[in-house]
């Protein structure tokens, strides 16, 4: 059990209680169990927030809670997992009471400042209702001295690194379910987890502006990767890496007004 540590998971209490006495942010990453194509594991939409926020927690005396790993339904136009086997989802009221039950028990041992990282893209709007029935349960019970950011990491990359990474231009991050950019980050912090001699060549997925309910046939791959996955590897995933978590970093730094901050 290493002592540096910033996984809250890996601590012992009376470690993790010192650390909490000593003014540090809990870092939420809230994840999903969904199909990224048959090169990647299902877990990757909690590996990838709880792997930024590692790197990012110790530049701000952050403590990183387990991930939850169960997700919102997936829409086919930025993930399309329900049709396929493993993708284990939960509905959106159910996720936002884990939101709001985890927060409450991050200030019940005594934070004042969480950071609740989405890494799926539907867990967004539902967390931030998450966020608001904890401030409100809380503010009930008389603690209304919190202050909880939520932090999409895979929003914060350069144009300068998209544009190295997309010479043909940047498809956008809707898009990018399990292609060269989730690829290229998993290669970085979890390369195990990745066969790149199965990515698939049966996209990109061609979805209209809009979202219809049942999902038609063929709105995304056989495979479920929306957008090209070839080319990836952890040095790009390195790149990426570094710039989620200067961002991540640096909108902490602001949000709770932090030395260092702008």
């Amino acid at each position: 059990m290493s002592s540096k540590t910033r996984m809250i998971q890996e601590m012992d209490w009376v470690t993790y209680q010192k650390h909490v006495a000593n003014g540090a942010i809990a870092m939420l990453p809230v994840g999903a169990t969904e199909q990224h194509g048959p090169h990647m594991a299902l877990s990757v939409d909690a590996i990838l927030p709880s792997a930024v926020a590692r790197e990012a927690a110790s530049h701000v005396n952050g403590l990183v809670a387990p991930a939850l790993p169960y997700g919102c339904r997936s829409l086919p136009r930025c993930g399309g997992g329900e049709a396929f086997p493993g993708t284990l989802s939960i509905a959106s009221h159910t996720f936002s009471l884990l939101v709001k039950d985890v927060i409450c028990a991050l200030v019940k041992d005594g934070f004042r400042r969480v950071v609740v990282m989405p890494g799926h893209f539907e867990n967004i709007w539902p967390a931030n209702e998450g966020i608001q029935l904890a401030l409100d349960h809380l503010a009930g019970r008389g603690l209304d001295d919190l202050s909880i950011l939520r932090v999409d990491f895979f929003e914060l990359v350069r144009p300068e690194t998209l544009d190295a990474l997309f010479p043909n231009g940047f498809p956008g991050t809707e898009l990018e379910h399990a292609a060269l950019l989730e690829t290229s980050l998993m290669l970085h912090v979890a390369p195990a987890l990745v066969d790149t001699s199965k990515i698939p060549d049966d996209g990109p997925a061609r979805v209209p502006a809009y979202d219809r309910f049942p999902k038609p046939a063929g709105y995304i791959p056989p495979s479920g990767v929306l957008a090209p996955a070839q080319g990836a590897s952890a040095e790009k995933g390195a790149l990426l890496m570094k710039d989620h978590v200067e961002g991540v970093v640096a909108a902490i730094r602001d949000g709770f007004e932090l030395p260092g901050s702008n």
